[in-house]
């Protein structure tokens, strides 16, 4: 894990590579919906965690940087371990 991004919490982790896993027609909005429904959080925690995506330069505007894309790709070989 990337602590030092602030990275450390799985959930905000798998909300990047939900992220980066998503439909081109899917926006962040539908993800955070799709993630609160599952029960990995409630919308509230979810919008948290996307600003401080925003603020590690994850994301800029509603899209993965390539910042964001080499993180969730760690994150997707993570999980895959």
């Amino acid at each position: 894990m990337n602590k030092q991004l602030g990275m450390d919490n799985i959930e905000q982790r798998v909300l990047l590579l939900a992220i980066y896993k998503s439909e081109p027609n899917e926006t962040l909005q539908d993800i955070l919906l799709t993630l609160e429904n599952s029960k990995l959080f409630d919308l509230k925690t979810g919008k948290k965690y996307l600003k401080n995506l925003k603020n590690l330069g994850f994301i800029e505007g509603s899209n993965l940087t390539l910042l964001g894309i080499e993180e969730a790709k760690q994150v997707e070989n993570e999980f895959k371990l």
